[in-house]
């Protein structure tokens, strides 16, 4: 709807009469000494008005209580009000502009000066009302499209995941493992790394980045799928050429995930290479494939490292029984299992009940 009316409130007939002359023409006008009247025009019509110009004494009671009233009803968030009075004190004028009024008309009345003043105020709301409105369609929209694209990646997510899951069994199933490992594997990263997180702040941790970890995390192996059966179920002791082959899953399996597997997240990706290619790292550069040292080693990489050292023992193997969890911590402390960074460890024994429960809920059957 146009607004294209002013309302007039003005109990003195002279200055209600001048008023109406000054703006007739170019606008609508609705004038009425009233404040009876002048309430029902606003709450019929006040979708039409473009400027309300009120003199408080209407009915001559308390100068600011129609201005109270109508700011109660919300009017004025709704429409420019402008003052007219013949009052002349700035705490007058500050009171009114403090119930939300844009402006002030003084009595005697100068007609060029009223007409462009209440020009102006239309003009001003009417291009603020315009941008609110922008705004708003603009925001709503946003929202559609968030909504779009939060839907869209919760679908991509779920499609990832599905796909990790399906590599993280072929895995397990090439190394006659049970379905409950990549579970334990990702249950203790998500362990093991919010108490880094707690601890080391300087590493920089989240849970966003821990979840995606341990995701990362289920294909740490993924490169053991292309080792020969006769090697990786090997019962017995491995000859060094045999040995070398097993550590080739590292690099294996970084290139499956770099050149074979496509999924739809870099970030996913880059943590999935760098588990997959250095968790076989040690802290004292005595690890494969690269040889890398101390904080050379990504946190992501050294939490999945002293993770599947964890659940290697833990866990039955072909060439193995399953350590109790005391006798386990203890040589992963003691550096029987490779040597990992004293924050690592002290993250590990604060985190030791809690990875005693995760054996318990996900033990093999």
């Amino acid at each position: 709807m146009v607004r294209d009316t002013i309302l007039i409130l003005e109990e003195d007939d002279d200055s209600r009469a001048k008023l109406t002359e000054i703006f007739q023409g170019k606008y609508k006008v609705l004038a009425f000494s009233n404040e009876k009247d002048g309430i029902e025009i606003l709450r019929t019509q006040a979708a039409s008005l473009a400027v309300v110009l009120v003199n408080l004494m209407i009915p001559a009671r308390d100068d600011f209580q129609v201005l109270r009233r109508l700011s109660e009803k919300m009017f004025l968030s709704r429409i420019p009000f402008i003052m007219i009075t013949s009052e002349q004190t700035t705490q007058y004028e500050k009171r009114g502009y403090e119930y939300g009024i844009v402006s002030y008309i003084k009595k005697p009345f100068h007609t060029g000066i009223i007409k462009q003043l209440v020009d102006n105020v239309v003009e001003v709301f009417q291009y603020k009302m315009e941008l609110e409105l922008t705004v708003k369609t603009q925001t709503e929209k946003l929202k559609k499209q968030n909504a779009m694209l939060k839907k869209m990646a919760e679908k991509q997510r779920h499609m990832n995941e599905v796909l990790i899951e399906s590599l993280s069994n072929v895995v397990e199933f090439r190394n006659l493992e049970s379905e409950q490992h990549i579970k334990r594997i990702r249950a203790f990263t998500i362990c093991l790394g919010r108490s880094v997180m707690k601890l080391y702040p300087e590493y920089e941790l989240t849970e966003e980045k821990l979840d995606i970890i341990s995701w990362a995390s289920s294909l740490h192996d993924i490169g053991k799928i292309v080792i020969p059966d006769n090697i990786i179920l090997k019962a017995g002791k491995l000859t060094a050429d045999e040995y070398e082959i097993i550590k080739s899953h590292t690099t294996k399996g970084a290139e499956i995930l770099e050149r074979v597997l496509h999924i739809d997240s870099k970030v996913f990706s880059d943590y999935a290479y760098d588990i997959a290619r250095h968790h076989h790292e040690k802290y004292d550069g005595n690890g494969y494939p690269d040889g890398l040292k101390g904080e050379e080693i990504s946190i992501a990489a050294q939490i999945v490292s002293l993770v599947d050292v964890y659940d290697a023992l833990t866990s039955r193997r072909v060439y193995k029984a399953a350590y109790e969890t005391e006798k386990a911590y203890q040589m992963i402390i003691n550096g029987q299992s490779g040597i990992f960074s004293s924050k690592l460890l002290n993250a590990f024994t604060e985190a030791r009940e809690e990875f005693e429960k995760i054996v318990k809920n996900y033990c093999d059957d």
